[in-house]
């Protein structure tokens, strides 16, 4: 069994997590939701999806979280 390395953040190395920020034009930092598996803007309200440790920061690819 592999342990995470980077325990609530996805997988993703803190450095990169620091700098990861919303593809749209406001360019709002990021938060890593462990539970969903997502990474989170909160100015626009869009979840972006992380596969096997791997941001997908692909508007088209993210989904509203209110709806």
């Amino acid at each position: 069994m592999t342990t995470d390395p980077f325990p609530g953040t996805l997988g993703i190395d803190p450095a990169l997590l620091a700098i990861l920020a919303c593809p749209d034009t406001h360019h709002s930092p990021l938060t890593p939701d462990a539970e969903a598996g997502e990474l989170l803007c909160s100015t626009c309200d869009r979840a972006f999806p992380v596969r096997d440790g791997i941001p997908v920061l692909l508007l088209d690819e993210a989904r509203h979280r209110s709806s």
